[in-house]
């Protein structure tokens, strides 16, 4: 089937602003929306700019906006964004990050925020043994926020970002939650009063677009909330 795809570019080099181009693409129903973008790549415009690696829904580099919401093109098929011949998608880059081309984003802001809530493990106490134990229990506390590829495809959903730059961002904290949450850590007090600020968890207002954006099924919300009731039990 043909489509067409409408694409923000932009060159800050040439361009004063961005725009939006269209190629029309024969592309499978079944296909990703990462080989469309490939085919016209290789064979209709060598200047478009995109970042790919794994394919494969692991290193989170292809995510972008697709038809206004955020995702990875390596696990969007065409056919659940378009329904018949000569439909259009429209493919953005991330919000909230400066555009370096096309859409291909400086991710810089967000690693920042990221770094910020130090995301590795803090323990200093001497190791009986080889290695810390865990149980099965105690893993699955957090264990979903183990997936993530740092795709940022939460943080560019997140509507709260678009009023508040500063907010730390959905990312960062349910990284945060990951060594909260993790009895091997004793970080916990110094990760809680990161976050107990104006930047931190508190300007989250429970829209939920974070954990809808998640590629990898990560209970954002969910686990944002539960660091602020954390906080609110760390405060009495």
């Amino acid at each position: 089937m043909k489509i067409i795809l409408n694409i923000q570019r932009f060159n800050p080099d040439t361009d004063t602003g961005p725009y939006f181009q269209e190629y029309g693409v024969e592309a499978d129903p079944n296909e990703r929306l990462l080989d469309a973008l490939m085919r016209i790549k290789r064979f209709q415009d060598g200047s478009l700019g995109f970042r790919k690696s794994c394919a494969h829904g692991v290193c989170g580099s292809d995510a972008m906006r697709i038809n206004g919401r955020d995702g990875l093109a390596c696990k969007t098929l065409v056919k659940d964004v378009v329904e018949k011949e000569g439909e259009t998608i429209t493919v953005e880059p991330l919000r909230y990050l400066p555009v370096q081309r096309d859409l291909i984003v400086d991710q810089k802001p967000f690693f920042t925020k990221y770094r910020f809530i130090k995301p590795y493990l803090i323990n200093d106490e001497e190791v009986e043994g080889k290695e810390r134990l865990q149980s099965p229990e105690e893993r699955m506390v957090f264990d979903d926020t183990t997936n993530c590829i740092l795709c940022a495809a939460c943080y560019s959903a997140c509507p709260v970002l678009g009023e508040k730059r500063g907010f730390v961002g959905p990312a960062a904290i349910a990284q945060a939650f990951r060594f909260i949450a993790d009895s091997r850590d004793r970080g916990r007090d110094e990760r809680l009063q990161l976050l107990d600020n104006k930047t931190g968890v508190w300007p989250c207002q429970n829209h939920f677009k974070c954990t809808e954006a998640c590629p990898r099924s990560i209970l954002i919300t969910k686990r944002i909330n539960q660091t602020k009731e954390l906080i609110k039990k760390h405060q009495r």
